[in-house]
């Protein structure tokens, strides 16, 4: 995956998805397949001067971000954002930087500078509620429009819906899903998503209060723009190499022995090795539960030895 922030290194021509795609969930799955199908009929592991790359191109920072000044927690920090892109058949990921003179960019200038002269687009997917340009005036038909004068077509995508509980559409987005991980509705956010969420990390040394009671942990070192669910205890599937076992894993403070800063520790069940400075992937299941503070060690490793059998029988 080519991963740029500067437009005179990108591979050319281009076939652009448009969009931030924090996640990748399914509904941005959507508005990729458009490109992937373009690409198709060209695409070459060596590719020649007829080829075009299928692209995404989003902004860094996110214009929120920019806008507020307040930094924005990622469900897909970049690496791991180019890594479900690459093994869905992206082959680049451009990241514009947002400033204020690409803030300021009417809707035409915008089509015209970046999408045709530096980005040499060919063809274009967007979701129906893209929004472009200075204020973003621009609508996801004013960017089909202003393209075709291009001979450039444009697919603007239907957003995509999943049926909750009470088989009611509910429209797929990032702020959902973020929504749903804060409540520890870890089903439904992997629902949206089309696969697990998870966090992914190398594995540092902490205080080994788990090993002091029999549990022994990884801690987690994540990138600090990721998002995180809620406190609590989770049912999860770790895996590194070639290796997948199921854990518990706890995110927070650890009241009980008196914690002051939030951390990601893993247990893996029925295993044991080293693992320090490997790179894990935790794929979160369900939430068993919030976090508390015990009156002892002892009320601690009792509830850890439920928290153990509970991610057992939900994860068999």
């Amino acid at each position: 995956m080519w991963i740029t922030t500067l437009t005179d290194t990108v591979k050319k021509p281009t076939a652009i998805a448009l969009g931030n795609f924090d996640g990748i969930h399914q509904g941005h799955r959507v508005v990729l397949q458009p490109i992937l199908q373009k690409c198709n009929l060209t695409f070459k592991d060596n590719y020649n001067h007829n080829s075009i790359y299928p692209s995404v191109v989003s902004f860094s920072p996110h214009p929120k971000e920019f806008f507020t000044g307040n930094q924005i927690k990622l469900l897909t920090p970049i690496q791991e954002k180019a890594q479900y892109l690459e093994s869905l058949g992206l082959k680049q990921l451009v990241l514009l930087p947002f400033d204020q003179k690409l803030a300021a960019l009417d809707p035409q200038q915008f089509v015209e500078e970046i999408l045709i002269k530096q980005l040499q687009a060919r063809q274009i997917s967007v979701g129906e509620d893209f929004r472009f340009g200075c204020q973003r005036k621009g609508t996801a038909r004013d960017l089909q429009n202003i393209a075709a004068n291009f001979g450039i077509t444009v697919n603007i995508n239907s957003l995509h819906k999943f049926h909750n509980h009470q088989d009611q559409p509910i429209r797929i987005s990032s702020s959902l899903i973020r929504q749903a991980l804060t409540l520890g509705a870890i089903e439904q956010a992997n629902l949206m998503l089309g696969r697990s969420y998870t966090l992914i990390g190398k594995v540092v040394t902490g205080q080994q209060l788990g090993r002091q009671i029999g549990f022994p942990t990884a801690n987690l070192q994540l990138p600090i723009d990721k998002f995180l669910p809620c406190y609590g205890v989770y049912a999860v599937n770790v895996s590194w190499e070639n290796n997948t076992v199921r854990g518990v894993m706890n995110i927070g403070c650890r009241p009980t022995v008196d914690g002051n800063s939030p951390t990601v520790e893993v247990h893996l069940l029925n295993w044991s090795g080293n693992l320090y400075n490997q790179t894990l992937k935790v794929s979160l299941q369900k939430f068993l539960r919030s976090e508390q503070k015990f009156p002892s060690l002892d009320a601690l490793k009792q509830q850890i030895s439920s928290d153990c059998q509970a991610a057992l029988e939900f994860l068999l």
